[in-house]
Parts: structure tokens; C-alpha cells; sequence
């Protein structure tokens, strides 16, 4: 239990830090920085389920606002048995870094329920999410707070949220409200790529990285640390680059193979595996804790936070990290891969085409238009070369590395709408 809670603290720890350290390059204005450091509203619900054998369960939800200065909060729901307030509360807070670099009309929120969703059926699963709406009421809205699916959360749990929302305003309206989500299954009004969009932009940067060092991805070794949604589009979308994947690691074990793991066999194994790599008959077991010591080129850490840290940093032989997932890297393991002149490409850059995919879903859910995949891709290329450009130029402006030039140019954003603006008396 202490370790978990020194794990969760030293989450919120780490994203403040981040902030602080960007706040003082710049020399951020001292009440907008004020401001900016505490976040808008912190929502917790708990709600009663009826479970498949007729008991009744109580299950505590989040949702974390952390600023709407640049437009509605924005972020996902995840389900886990480590979420809490603090966890909410950092993963709320670089959702407003994330989607202010990326130029979305939006600020921050995050939230979800504390539990772990394998130990559930899918109709109670079903009864847990539209519960878990009704609890949050009004606290959600399109024009609000528009949630998206994380970590062990769906199109299916989106496509519930929404109907369960909608079910509540009059029936002459309902339609007004199916961009309440993002993440929807397409047939109910969801975008064309955005299962991929998260993946897909981890390796557009990858490949902006590799132009910026004067280098190329064909060839490159690389490892990838979970191989859900994230992990397993983004080793799909390398490995088409010319990469090699040489070891994954995912809850239920790592496999390693120096010869390469083909990504697209990998994932059909998984499908017929409930979902683990364990026990994939092309590579073999490795011992999990050396992991991140595995000779490559590339790191992807596209699982949970705090990954990366001041015990493993040193071992890492990877030239990048591109952080997949939200916060894998800490203040201690960052300040070590520095040192070795390792390049992070900050989550906040990194992971940002699910909020810009789910941005181009809420425009074409208002407009009521139908964009195809060939455009969404399109789009959202070309925001990934925009955004990765202004962290490196800002990068050189302030001979900073690429984590705080993410960071200035994203405050210098909502700095910019604030003095703009003021502040309401």
C-alpha cells in the first residue's frame, strides 16, 4: 500500500515539477502560474451497481477539470484499480499541456472509476458505465467536458456513455448531444482512424525526430512496453517504417527476440491470447526488470506511468524515447537519460493524436458531416509535423531539451489568452 501511494504521489509530483521547470525558463507570469497550478474542479462519485448475481457493489468515479481557459475540458476515462484523485489530477493537467501545443480548442480533464474491469462481466460493465454517467451528471457536456476512451476503456464503454447522456435531455434534442464523447464506434457516430490515431502519431514524430538528427527509422531496433491500443499501432506503423521490434512487454509477461518480432503476427497472437504477449511461440521469455536494458535504437513505453525512473534510467541503451503512454518517464529517470544524451519525446507531443483525432470527431459530430480516413490521417499528419516544429525551434530558442520546450509552448498559449482576457473580478 505505501508504495502505491508513494507511486501515485510521485505522479502529481512529477507533473508539477515538469511545470515549475518550465514556468521558471520562461519566467511565466507569477499569477498566471498561480492559476495554472491548481486545477478548476475535482468531481468523486460513488454509486451503487447491481452485479450479475444480484449483490450490490459501490464503486467511487473521478473527473478532474483542470483549466478551460483555450475552450471545453478534454480527456479520457480509463478503468483501473489505480485510479484516484491524484492520479486524475496529473493525467487532467497534461491533458491542458497537450492540448494547447497541439492548438485544439480545448483544455483539461481526466477521470475515471477505480476498478479493475477483468473481474467484471460486460453486462455489469455496461451497468457500471451508465451509472457511472448518471452520477456525473451535468459535470460532462459537448460543449463541457467531452470525455474519450484510456487505458482499459473502449469505443463500446464510449458508445454507452453517450447513449446513456443523450437518453437524459428531451427527445427532440438528443441528436444535439452524440459529440458529448469522443472514441465512439464509427456506426455510432465515431471518426475513421482514430483506433489508430495514438500509434499513428507516436511514429510521426518518430519520423520527425529521425529528420531532426539527420537520421533514419529503417533499421532502428526498438522495444515497446504494452501492446494495447497504443503499443501495438504504433510497432505496426514502425515496423512499416523499416523498424525492427525486438522485445515487448506487456502485464502478462516480456518476450524478446534479437532477430525481430513481427508486429502484425504479434497482435493476431494476442487476439487468440486474451489479449498477452505471454508465450508467443516467435521470441522468448526475458526477465521483465531488465527490460528497459535491452539493446535498441528506439524505447516506446506505451503502458502507465512512472515506467522510466531513477532505478532503471541508467541501464536504458535506446537513443529516444517516444512516451506512448501519459507521464512513463519521472523528474530522477529523465534527469539520468539527460545526462547519457538520450532524446524524450515528451507524452505531451508524443501521444497527442488521440485528442487531435478526437477533435476532428466532435467538428464532424457538430457539423454533421462524414470525414474518411485518408483525410483524418492526412489532418493529422500534418498537426504532428506543426507541433513537433514549434518544440524543436522553441527547443533551440531556449536551449532547452524537448520535455520543457513542449511545455513553454504550451503555457505561452493559455499565458497569452489570459492577459488577453484577464482574469474575472
Amino acid at each position: 500500500m505505501a508504495t502505491e501511494e508513494k507511486k501515485k504521489a510521485s505522479m502529481l509530483e512529477s507533473v508539477k515539477a515538469q511545470f515549475e521547470a518550465a514556468a521558471d525558463k520562461m519566467n511565466l507570469d507569477k499569477n498566471i502560474r498561480k492559476i495554472l497550478s491548481n486545477t478548476n474542479n475535482e468531481i468523486v462519485v460513488h454509486f451503487p451497481v447491481k452485479m450479475d448475481d444480484g449483490s450490490v457493489e459501490i464503486f467511487t468515479g473521478y473527473r478532474v477539470q483542470h483549466n478551460s481557459a483555450l475552450g471545453p475540458y478534454k480527456g479520457g476515462l480509463r478503468y483501473h484499480p489505480t485510479v484516484d484523485l491524484d492520479d486524475a489530477k496529473a493525467l487532467a493537467i497534461w491533458m491542458t499541456w497537450k492540448c494547447s501545443l497541439a492548438g485544439l480548442p480545448y483544455g483539461g480533464g481526466k477521470g475515471g472509476i477505480q476498478l479493475d474491469p477483468k473481474k467484471y462481466s460486460a453486462s455489469e460493465l455496461e451497468r457500471i458505465t451508465r451509472r457511472f454517467t448518471y452520477a456525473l451528471g451535468d459535470n460532462i457536456g459537448p460543449d463541457y467536458d467531452i470525455p474519450a476512451p484510456d487505458v482499459n476503456t473502449n469505443p463500446q464503454i464510449m458508445a454507452w456513455i453517450a447513449d446513456t447522456y443523450m437518453s437524459q435531455k428531451s427527445p427532440k434534442e438528443r441528436s444535439k448531444f452524440a459529440h458529448v464523447v469522443t472514441g465512439k464506434p464509427v456506426g455510432s457516430g465515431g471518426l475513421e482512424g482514430r483506433d489508430r490515431a495514438t500509434g499513428f502519431g507516436v511514429v510521426s514524430t518518430l519520423r520527425n525526430w529521425a529528420k531532426w538528427r539527420n537520421t533514419s527509422l529503417k533499421g532502428k531496433k526498438f522495444i515497446v512496453q504494452g501492446y494495447g491500443n497504443v503499443g501495438q499501432w504504433a510497432a505496426r506503423f514502425l515496423q512499416e517504417e523499416g523498424g525492427i521490434m525486438v522485445a515487448v512487454q506487456d502485464h502478462t509477461g516480456t518476450i524478446y527476440n534479437e532477430n525481430g518480432i513481427d508486429a502484425f503476427e504479434l497482435l493476431a497472437y494476442t487476439q487468440m491470447n486474451n489479449g498477452g504477449v505471454a508465450g508467443y511461440p516467435k521470441a522468448s521469455e526475458f526477465d521483465g526488470s531488465e527490460f528497459f536494458g535491452i539493446d535498441c535504437e528506439i524505447c516506446i513505453p506505451a503502458a502507465l506511468g512512472n515506467q522510466i525512473n531513477g532505478s532503471n534510467a541508467e541501464s536504458i541503451k535506446a537513443k529516444v524515447i517516444a512516451e506512448g503512454a501519459n507521464g512513463p518517464t519521472t523528474p530522477e529517470g529523465e534527469a539520468i537519460l539527460a545526462k547519457k544524451g538520450v532524446d524524450i519525446i515528451p507524452d505531451i507531443l508524443c501521444n497527442s493524436g488521440g485528442v487531435i483525432t478526437s477533435y476532428f470527431e466532435w467538428l464532424q459530430n457538430r457539423n454533421g458531416e462524414i470525414w474518411q480516413m485518408e483525410d483524418v490521417i492526412e489532418k493529422l499528419s500534418k498537426k504532428m509535423d506543426v507541433s513537433f516544429k514549434k518544440v524543436t525551434d522553441t527547443a533551440e530558442r531556449y536551449n532547452c531539451d524537448l520535455r520543457t520546450a513542449a511545455y513553454i509552448q504550451a503555457i505561452s498559449r493559455i499565458e497569452v489568452a489570459y492577459k488577453e482576457r484577464g482574469v474575472f473580478p
